[in-house]
Parts: structure tokens; C-alpha cells; sequence
């Protein structure tokens, strides 16, 4: 519960939370587990964007929290979002030159957190991170509305700017290029996270929540993975 406002001010000067949600879904057992983690993910997220009539409704699955690591250690996170799920890992697009960026190109490493919340279910994958090539770039980017399009060579993402700045230069560039085809900029791609480690957590009441860990070695892309559970 929010505490009381300062005089004169609406935002509360802390934020106090008591709630305490107990999760009402089926347990997960080892023996419900495909031994390929890439198949376990395909099956629930398939399952959270294409939910079967009665079961809850998650709005937007493929929504990520990928998280990063600067060359000082500093960490910092942010939502974007899943363009594709695969045997060669997991994909997003993005501005190069963006903090997210330069911290993967500085480490190499990246982890993301899938919640799906009306499922009370979560996934947590932590790879390395490759570059996609400029081939699928391309693909990808020529499927985008035009408006992304144009936002993709309008926005230095993680720039400082001022109040309007972006959307004035996306107007422009959109009156300048008329009707042409909006080309994939070369400072925008995708980044592929190849997992070494992968989990699946299912809520539980009293917070006892099932959760397995699917592992396999950081650097030799083997499709054996070992399986453990991990306490809640």
C-alpha cells in the first residue's frame, strides 16, 4: 500500500507493498519436460499466443526482458521484443549503436526473462550473443510497418535529445522519401542469444515453485543437455 503524499505533492513519498498472490496453476514434473529445451519453450510460448478457448489470455508473450552487462560490470535491463525462437536461439532487432548494444558487443553475453503472468509462468535463458546475418536483417526489416521503418534511421537509440526531436526527424525523412522503399540502415539488426543455460519456472502456493534448469557447455553448442531441478 502507498504511504501518505508530501503536502503539495501527488506522487507518495514511499511505496510499501503487503499483498501476497498465491498461484493456483498445475505443478511441473520433471516427466512433463521435453528433454530439448528449444521444444519445451516453442511448446509454451505457442500455448501463450495461441491459447485454447477457456484458458488465460496473455497479451503480448512474445514481450522479453533481456538484460545486459557493461565493461564495468554495471547491469541494466529493458523490455523488447521475440522475433524468432529457434534450434539456433533466440532473436531481436535493435539500433547497433544502442546501450544494449554496445554493452553485448563489450561482453558478449546476455540473458532474457520471458513472465507470463496469466499462466504464472516464466523462462530465463542466458547465452552468448552473435550477430544475425545481414541477410535476415534485411528480411526482417522489410516486413516492419513503414512508420518502424522510417523510426529505425530517425532514432540514435540511447542518445540524448530534445522534446520532439525524434519525431520531427521521422516526419522529415518520411516527407523526403515519399513513396520510395525505406532500406534497412546499416547501424540496425538483429542480435541471436545461443543458450547455454535455459529455465522454466512454474508458480506454486507458499511460493513453492517448481523450477528446472536445462545446462549444457558454454562454448560447444551440443544438443545434450542436462537437466536438474532447483529449489524455490
Amino acid at each position: 500500500m502507498a504511504s501518505a503524499s508530501e503536502p503539495g505533492d501527488s506522487a507518495p513519498s514511499s511505496v510499501n507493498l503487503r499483498t501476497h498472490n498465491q498461484y493456483v496453476v498445475p505443478p511441473l514434473h520433471r516427466d512433463q519436460l521435453n528433454p530439448n529445451p528449444f521444444k519445451q519453450f516453442n511448446d509454451w510460448f505457442t500455448s501463450a499466443l495461441n491459447p485454447k478457448e477457456g484458458e488465460p489470455v496473455e497479451k503480448e508473450p512474445e514481450a522479453v526482458i533481456i538484460s545486459t552487462v557493461s565493461s564495468e560490470g554495471i547491469p541494466s535491463s529493458r523490455a523488447v521484443l521475440l522475433r524468432t525462437a529457434d534450434e539456433r536461439g533466440f532473436v531481436i532487432f535493435t539500433n547497433y549503436n544502442s546501450r544494449k548494444s554496445q554493452e553485448i558487443s563489450s561482453t558478449g553475453y546476455a540473458s532474457l526473462v520471458f513472465y507470463w503472468k496469466a499462466l504464472s509462468r516464466q523462462v530465463r535463458v542466458v547465452g552468448k550473443v552473435e550477430k544475425v546475418s545481414r541477410e535476415e536483417s534485411v528480411e526482417y526489416h522489410n516486413t516492419r510497418p513503414r512508420g518502424s521503418q522510417i523510426a529505425a534511421w530517425a532514432s540514435e537509440q540511447s542518445k540524448e535529445v530534445e522534446d520532439g526531436e525524434v519525431a520531427r526527424r521521422a516526419e522529415e525523412l518520411g516527407s523526403k522519401s515519399g513513396d520510395d522503399q525505406i532500406p534497412c540502415p546499416e547501424h540496425w539488426g538483429g542480435w541471436r542469444i545461443v543458450p547455454f543455460e535455459m529455465e522454466f519456472w512454474v508458480g506454486q502456493p507458499s511460493r513453492l515453485h517448481d523450477r528446472f534448469r536445462y545446462t549444457r557447455p558454454r562454448d560447444v553448442q551440443s544438443s545434450e543437455w542436462n537437466v536438474a531441478r532447483l529449489a524455490p
